[in-house]
């Protein structure tokens, strides 16, 4: 009769496995305690190799990791020393001196030409004891009419608040936005070439509707709202909904004629094709009354201001704020399509 296996007693099988080892920890999980002690020594060598290994793997992934922290944290730093330059000047602001602020390229939102931006460098130039007053250096085509609004009015606060003079500069352009910003300047100088006005409003796109129908393409839109789908490319355009969007820009056009009307006052020469949206030559609208006299930013400094040094306190987007934005337009830019078709002054 054969005794019975203790349950504390292995069993042995001669063709089961004994036992399973796990290469990177070196350990055994299961079987006779005597196995390893009946491992040949090239066995336990190959299993101490491994093990060894996979202890030097894990010591390699901790330095890359902390490698590429490091890389990280030195990147942030850089971007945070590459942000306090503002763009300022290093020169002795408490000496007297003619303050310069820049308006380049187009006036917009998020743009270096914005309210934000400019607005800001206006208030330390105006500031600044020593500035002697501030100019405008201009060059830009036009852009947001509301990005202009919010600057005209506070050259203006500004101006009364400090009783500085503030003069306008133009360069190649001063056009549309650009010279909605200039007429709050207390003279505007420009060179005989350049190109200064194009006092108007527009609201551009394009409609494909003839050419869908052509293509046999349908264009399924659904609103809420009879007239939200107002100014969709691929939708016709209803006479209600073009003269409701007259009646917009004939508005802001007002808006405007009327900011050029307060800046120039009695040196506006008025006649039919002043606010038609046409633009001219730097000799034409001193003769117009749209600007006062020639002149670079130079001799405003020396002639009209008398304080040759310049300083410019001209703000930009430094490189941490670009990435913000990128970043910010990339999650944004689904709500950015319904303002794309926004009236501007170009």
């Amino acid at each position: 009769m054969t005794d019975p296996i203790s349950p504390h007693e292995p069993e042995f099988e001669p063709n089961r496995p004994q036992a399973q080892v796990n290469p990177a920890r070196g350990a055994i999980n299961s079987g006779a305690s005597d196995v390893s002690s009946r491992e040949a020594p090239w066995e336990r060598e190959t299993l101490e190799k491994l093990a060894m290994a996979a202890i030097l793997e894990q010591r390699q992934s901790r330095r890359w990791r902390n490698a590429i922290r490091i890389a990280w944290l030195v990147f942030l730093v850089g971007l945070v020393w590459l942000g306090m330059d503002r763009g300022a000047s290093s020169t002795d602001t408490a000496l007297p001196h003619t303050a310069i602020v820049k308006i380049e390229g187009e006036i917009a939102s998020g743009g270096e030409a914005s309210a934000e931006l400019v607005g800001a460098a206006m208030r330390s130039a105006f500031e600044d004891k020593g500035a002697q007053a501030v100019v405008l250096l201009i060059n830009s085509p036009g852009g947001s009419p509301v990005q202009a609004g919010i600057i005209n009015d506070e050259i203006r606060r500004l101006k009364a608040l400090h009783n500085k003079p503030v003069y306008a500069v133009v360069e190649e352009t001063c056009a549309s936005a650009a010279y909605y910003i200039a007429v709050a300047a207390d003279k505007i100088y420009v060179d005989k070439a350049s190109v200064v006005g194009s006092i108007g409003v527009l609201m551009d796109g394009f409609g494909f509707t003839g050419l869908m129908d052509k293509l046999g393409v349908e264009r399924r839109l659904m609103t809420a709202g009879e007239n939200k789908g107002f100014m969709d490319p691929f939708s016709p355009q209803t006479e209600k909904q073009r003269e409701f969007a007259q009646t917009m820009l004939n508005q802001i056009h007002q808006q405007f004629i009327g900011a050029v009307k307060a800046g120039r006052g009695t040196r506006l020469k008025e006649n039919a094709e002043t606010f038609s949206g046409l633009f001219w030559t730097g000799q034409q609208a001193i003769e117009m009354g749209l600007a006062d006299q020639l002149g670079d930013v130079n001799f405003v400094a020396r002639e009209v201001v008398k304080a040759e040094d310049l300083i410019d306190y001209t703000r930009k987007d430094n490189v941490a704020e670009r990435l913000v934005k990128r970043f910010g337009a990339s999650i944004g830019e689904g709500a950015m399509r319904a303002v794309r078709n926004a009236p501007g002054l170009r």
